[in-house]
């Protein structure tokens, strides 16, 4: 396990001995984090990929694709936590099956929407059909434990795995409840769902906003979108080629937009060096991705993703085991700057 790298540059005592106008422009240019946690990873050293992560009334509810844990196969493990560093799995928020899928229930997303007084989980699952491949489900819980219980038939179904790692949210200026999804070579989309969100909104239409293979690196797949609005600007982060096994080759980027129906520039479009990777492999972690962003009481920002660990001597051991990480994140000169994942 590593120390992550903190960017608490000033404490609030060290900036009193400063001359105010330090302060100032500081915080004003965004370059000041509060009390960001030091946090060591993994901070579940365990499989638990695709890691989504809320906060409840104190606790940190984290979520995960399907995997083995506490001695038993898990749908959704769910993993509880009160200081970030400690994790303990509490037991599979989505138990029961739905009757449209059986299997590979990746990449899960919850909220809580409070005009149904519901929480809400979005995951994806390979459907019953021989015909048919991945599908959108979404199911629902009075508790973030669950049990979630799905409404009983899918969003939407497709070939091979074009329907997976959706994310929700309910945007602040239009109260809009939009779903992001998408892979499978394809582009990232964006549509409307009405307002319990059994369906996509009557007269919607998916909409492309990101795209795969404009960029040199980690572009000829996307997936894993992820949307964090921030002073002004709708980031969507996202992740690609390959996530797992001994080809993996995996990594996260960012794009921006004003509208969360872009158009979304990325960030190696503004550096004009086409690259638009936040966070990728180091001599610590392979193929690092597919994140979620979250808050603290006090508003710090921190980044959840799973990383496949390298051992002292260079080598990775086991390809297939992508543990929980979480990295301090903050926004600079309007783009995101994330830990050094040590």
């Amino acid at each position: 396990m590593h120390s992550n790298v903190l960017w608490v540059k000033y404490s609030t005592k060290t900036i009193i001995m400063k001359r105010s106008w330090i302060f100032f422009f500081m915080l004003l240019a965004g370059d000041i984090s509060f009390a960001q946690q030091k946090i060591t990873n993994p901070v579940l050293n365990q499989s638990f990929p695709d890691p989504t992560v809320i906060r409840v009334e104190g606790k940190y509810y984290a979520y995960a694709t399907n995997t083995g844990a506490n001695k038993k196969w898990m749908n959704i493990p769910v993993a509880v936590s009160t200081d970030l560093q400690h994790w303990n799995v509490v037991g599979d928020a989505l138990s029961k099956k739905p009757t449209w899928a059986n299997k590979d229930f990746w990449a899960p997303h919850v909220l809580y929407d409070s005009s149904i007084k519901k929480f809400v989980l979005f995951y994806s699952g390979e459907s019953i059909s021989d015909s048919i491949g991945k599908c959108l489900g979404v199911a629902f819980a009075d508790n973030p434990e669950g049990p979630f219980v799905d409404k009983g038939t899918p969003l939407i179904c497709g070939e091979t795995f074009v329907n997976i790692d959706p994310m929700a949210i309910i945007d602040s200026k239009s109260g809009k409840k939009l779903l992001y999804w998408g892979s499978a070579h394809l582009p990232l989309k964006v549509q409307e769902m009405n307002n319990d969100w059994t369906a996509f909104k009557e007269g919607s239409v998916a909409q492309p906003i990101v795209y795969p293979n404009e960029e040199r690196n980690y572009e000829k797949l996307l997936e894993g979108a992820w949307v964090h609005y921030y002073k002004g600007f709708y980031y969507i982060y996202y992740s690609g080629n390959n996530c797992c096994g001994p080809q993996s080759n995996y990594a996260v980027m960012v794009a921006r937009a004003k509208n969360p129906f872009g158009p979304f520039e990325t960030l190696g479009t503004r550096r004009k060096n086409k690259s638009s990777v936040i966070l990728e492999k180091n001599k610590f972690w392979h193929a690092p991705g597919h994140n979620s962003i979250f808050s603290d009481e006090k508003g710090n920002f921190y980044f959840a993703y799973h990383a496949i660990p390298i051992d002292p001597d260079g080598k990775v051991r086991d390809f297939n085991k992508r543990v929980f990480c979480i990295d301090p994140i903050r926004y600079k000169k309007g783009w995101p700057v994330v830990g050094s994942g040590q």
